[in-house]
Parts: structure tokens; C-alpha cells; sequence
């Protein structure tokens, strides 16, 4: 009796040294195809969340949902601490394509294909949102490329890009295919940059505070090319070349005879043919190993119509000042034998540390953590 009362405090102190948080686990048994680098572990922070798309958080913790065929946003509150939603609210309903979402002042920002929304106060109105504000409602209304992922940049304004209506084309409305922005009150609507097909997600560096950002490549030049995107942009004006280059040397067989390539902001990094690369985020946090700081996790939702399905996973690129140092896959597994499990949408830091995946095709959000031994 005597030798496991010694044993029992051993035992237990050998399971706390194992770093865990109290009250989560290492990472989902039900996850387990999923693939990730030595340490780290994946587990599922909400289920049933519908479509679930772009994705804001509040000071206070609350995970804000966009939504992009269901046309609802929801509010997602972890209660207890124990990294996983405990409640969820509808904070909208029946809106047209709301996949972006974005916080500020304790305000949440909507995106619809062609309106801004604000909802004011919505942290203490979960259980009964507020009749939103309209704050502009004059952006195109194609929905091809027309659901918006939003952002307040580092300047205050909002961040808004308007996808081409197109596979490829050239419209003379000068709104399309660029990322615009504008003050939080609607006003001084300008484009920052031109020639961006169709981006779902930004941001900004945290040291150099410069924009960055995904763009998805055209369709229908075949299985390899064009790539997807990762493009840096440091100042208004720049024109990132669609719909008359692809990629670093892909001119176009439609548009690109005589353009003027000179005037072209080539990609920072190619990514991979039709991966569809939406969400992106620079890590910031402690959680992670030293060597992951400022490097940028993207969600690649996956192709369409690939004759081999790529994708469907998270990568990682690493930056020595504005260049790349390397494109590397983080999260796999949600790909197995051409059949997909889930379709990765955004990241999302949380206060911790961990990063949080969407994932609009299996209804979840997953947390990410590193495992930190002690």
C-alpha cells in the first residue's frame, strides 16, 4: 500500500510534465490521418459549423464564422477554457454569401458579395445580434469569384478585394480583379492593387506591416499550370499581371499578346497548380518552435478540376526579408487516394499560441497545438 501511495503522485507529475494544457487532449484519435511535423497535434475544436469559411476573433475570445453557401455567420465561444467551442450562435442568416468576416471596436464587419455590413456591439449580443448597419452596398454583385475574404490593415482601413467574373477576362470596371479598400465607415473606396484574379485571403507582415496575399490561378491551361500565388504588396498601385501572365513567364494565349510585362509584380512564391490557396496567416505566436515565427501558414482548399486532385492541405513559407526561402507542406491527409476528407479554408491564431483550420467541406474548425515538452 505504502509503494503506490509513492507511485501515485510520480505518475502523476510524469503526466503533467508532458505539457498538456488542463482539459485538452494531445490531438484527435478520429484525426489521426492527418499528417504533422514532430510535436505537433490536431484535434477538433468545433463540429457542425456549417460551410464554415473565413474567420475573425475578438479580444475577448469570441471566433467569429464566415459562411460562404448558407449564407450565415456564426459566433463560436469556448467557455471553459478547454479549446473547444462550447456554444454557437447564428449571428446572421439568409445573407448573400457572407464569407468574410473581420473585428474592430467591437464591431463585426460582413462581407456579402456586394455589401459591407457592421453589427455593433455583437460581443455582448450574441443571443440577440443587433439589425446590422449598412455600410457600403455597391460592389459588384457576380457571385463568380464574388464572396469576399476582409481585413483591417495596419492603416485602419478596410481591406476588400472584387474577384474577376470570370475564368479569365478583362473588364473595363477597374474594380474587378484587384484588392480595394477603403475607411470603416465606407468612405474613400480606392483600389491597392490591380491584376489579382481572385484572392480569399491577406495579411500583413508583423515586423514590416506590408501586405501579402494568396491568388488562385486560371482555370482550363491544364493539369500543371498555371500556379497559385503568394504575392507582396508593399505599396498602392502595383499590378500583380491578370489576366495577362500567370505565375513568373505563363503569358496568357488570350490576353497576353503585346502586354507590357515590364509593368508586371511577379509572385513572391509560386504555389502549386490549382490548389486552390485561400486563407493565410502570418504566425506570430509562442506556442510553436522559434524558427516558425513570421512564417505563413496557407489554406490550399484543393482543385476542381485536376485530372489527380492536389491540395487539401496547409503549407508553410518562409521568408528571409520580402523573398522566399521555401514552400513545404505542414498539414496533410485530408487527401486520401483522390477522395477528400475535408477541404482546409483559413487560419486563425489564437491567444495561445495554436492555430485554428477551417474547413467548409467536413463542417469543422480544427486547433493545431505544439506539444511542448518540459
Amino acid at each position: 500500500m505504502f509503494l503506490i501511495r509513492l507511485l501515485i503522485p510520480l505518475i502523476f507529475v510524469s503526466l503533467n510534465c508532458r505539457g498538456e494544457e488542463p482539459g485538452t487532449t494531445p490531438g484527435d484519435p478520429s484525426l489521426s490521418h492527418i499528417k504533422l511535423p514532430k510535436g505537433f497535434s490536431i484535434s477538433v475544436y468545433a463540429d457542425n459549423i456549417k460551410n464554415a469559411r473565413s474567420m475573425t476573433i475578438s479580444p475577448s475570445g469570441v471566433l467569429f464564422v464566415g459562411n460562404r453557401s448558407g449564407g450565415s455567420v456564426y459566433a463560436l465561444v469556448d467557455e471553459d477554457g478547454d479549446y473547444k467551442a462550447d456554444k454557437v450562435y447564428t449571428i446572421a442568416s439568409g445573407l448573400f454569401m457572407p464569407n468574410g468576416v473581420a473585428f474592430r471596436n467591437g464591431s463585426l464587419y460582413v462581407a456579402e458579395v456586394n455589401r459591407i455590413l457592421r453589427y455593433d456591439d455583437i460581443e455582448n449580443k450574441l443571443t440577440s445580434p443587433p439589425k446590422p448597419v449598412v455600410i457600403r452596398d455597391d460592389f459588384p454583385k457576380e457571385t463568380h469569384h464574388g464572396w469576399k475574404f476582409i481585413a483591417f490593415g495596419p492603416d485602419g482601413k478596410l481591406y476588400i478585394p472584387v474577384g474577376a467574373p470570370c475564368n479569365v477576362c478583362l473588364e473595363k470596371d477597374k474594380r474587378y480583379a484587384s484588392i480595394m479598400r477603403m475607411n470603416p465607415d465606407g468612405s474613400e473606396p480606392e483600389v491597392f492593387a490591380h491584376g489579382v484574379r481572385n484572392t480569399v485571403g491577406f495579411g500583413w507582415h508583423p515586423v514590416t506591416n506590408e501586405l501579402w496575399f494568396t491568388d488562385n490561378g486560371r482555370d482550363m491551361l491544364g493539369d500543371d499550370i498555371p500556379p497559385d500565388e503568394l504575392n507582396h504588396a508593399p505599396k498602392k498601385g502595383m499590378h500583380f499581371g491578370f489576366p495577362f501572365l500567370h505565375g513568373n513567364n505563363i503569358t496568357d494565349p488570350d490576353f497576353g499578346k503585346n502586354a507590357d510585362f515590364d509593368s508586371f509584380t511577379r509572385p513572391a512564391q509560386e504555389l502549386g497548380p490549382h490548389v486552390a490557396a485561400l486563407g493565410m496567416r502570418f504566425y506570430t505566436g509562442n506556442m510553436f518552435p522559434a524558427e516558425y515565427k513570421n512564417k505563413i501558414f496557407i489554406a490550399e482548399h484543393g482543385s476542381w478540376n485536376r485530372s489527380n486532385k492536389i491540395g487539401y492541405r496547409v503549407t508553410l513559407v518562409s521568408l528571409e526579408g520580402n523573398k522566399s526561402t521555401g514552400y513545404s507542406t505542414f498539414a496533410e491527409g485530408w487527401l486520401q487516394n483522390e477522395k477528400a476528407t475535408g477541404r482546409p479554408v483559413d487560419i486563425q491564431q489564437l491567444p495561445d499560441g495554436s492555430i485554428l483550420v477551417s474547413d467548409d467541406y467536413a463542417n469543422k474548425i480544427y486547433r493545431i497545438r505544439y506539444n511542448k515538452e518540459v
